[in-house]
């Protein structure tokens, strides 16, 4: 009885050892998965961030890209003034040159006249028999290179004059070459700012809508969103996005000065499916179609006409490649973008 006693006492004893083991080990691998959702959390969110400075830095990137080819293509048309004024001023220099070769031309005759006049002056005298008709013919001869000497005077004073004009055009023109350059770079950087501006608080106001991408300056709004299948009519939950749109462009453009000649660009896409109806014979008449209505709908919420340009791609601008569904609805939007004339 007592042998049996102890055997019990011993059997009863070992469980809350295992109890303890078993509850160490629960929470080691508890504490075990904390650290690893902890830590996959942080490295979501570490990706998510350099994503978004990634999206930040390309769209910047795309818009130097702009605003440098903007920048050199004004910069040829300068050049090309320049060229034509510098073209004009060789030829204004070749007719002088060729007047002042006349001019020596007709120096020399004039002093082989005179030579001519003293001579016959001398032979007059030696022979002392001058008669009425010689003297006038010397008289006549003497107004005539009076009057030649007096010409050579005053195209020599028009040279001159002419030349001082060149160099003050030059230099005029130089210095409005200068301003220009000053006045472009300003309107340039006026209107990054204001771009900068409409792009950010756009993405702001268009964000809690998952289908609106954006793809460097430009935001892209899926069709399904303003218009319904193969129609150009504005619906319901489009005319609320563009209300957001038309109120930040009028908030916007009464800040831009007016002498910065900035538009909204508004361009309608399709898919590649083609479409052949009584109103749209192809994907060209409906692409238009709807960014003609999206300018439309803008305009009479107050937005400037002038504003504003509408412009349809039909197909031949893909954002995706394929003719899955999911390329197909990306390919069909509205691109947005603000920029100059």
């Amino acid at each position: 009885m007592i042998g049996s006693r102890r055997r019990s006492r011993s059997t009863t004893n070992v469980w809350p050892g295992y109890v303890d083991a078993l509850s160490a080990l629960l929470m080691l691998v508890i504490f075990m998965l904390l650290v690893y959702v902890v830590s996959q959390l942080y490295l979501s969110q570490t990706l998510s961030d350099r994503d978004t400075q990634l999206a930040r830095l390309n769209a910047q990137l795309n818009e130097l890209s702009e605003l440098l080819g903007l920048e050199e293509s004004r910069n040829e048309a300068l050049e090309d003034q320049l060229t034509s004024v510098q073209d004009r001023n060789d030829s204004l220099v070749g007719q002088l040159e060729s007047t002042r070769e006349q001019l020596m031309r007709q120096t020399a005759m004039a002093d082989a006249q005179s030579e001519r006049l003293a001579s016959m002056e001398e032979s007059i005298d030696e022979k002392d028999e001058v008669s009425a008709s010689q003297q006038a013919m010397i008289l006549r001869l003497s107004n005539q290179i009076a009057s030649l000497r007096e010409q050579l005077r005053q195209i020599a004073s028009a040279l001159e004059l002419q030349e001082e004009m060149t160099a003050e055009k030059e230099q005029e023109l130089e210095q409005v070459s200068r301003r220009l350059n000053t006045l472009l770079a300003e309107r340039v950087s006026q209107l990054e700012q204001y771009q900068s501006e409409f792009f950010a608080r756009l993405r702001d106001i268009l964000a809690g809508n998952e289908n609106v991408r954006i793809v460097g300056d430009r935001f892209l709004l899926p069709s399904e969103l303003l218009f319904a299948s193969a129609s150009a009519q504005l619906g319901e939950e489009g005319r609320q996005e563009l209300d957001k749109l038309a109120d930040l462009l009028l908030d916007v453009s009464a800040r831009i000065p007016d002498d910065v000649d900035w538009i909204l660009r508004i361009d309608g896409h399709t898919d590649v499916l083609p479409i052949n109806t009584e109103r749209f014979p192809s994907n060209w008449e409906l692409s238009t179609a709807r960014a003609v209505a999206v300018v439309r709908y803008l305009a009479d919420q107050g937005v400037p006409e002038r504003r504003m340009a509408a412009a349809g791609f039909g197909e031949f601008f893909p954002v995706a490649e394929g003719t899955s569904p999911d390329a197909l609805q990306r390919n069909r939007r509205i691109e947005l973008k603000l920029t100059d004339r």
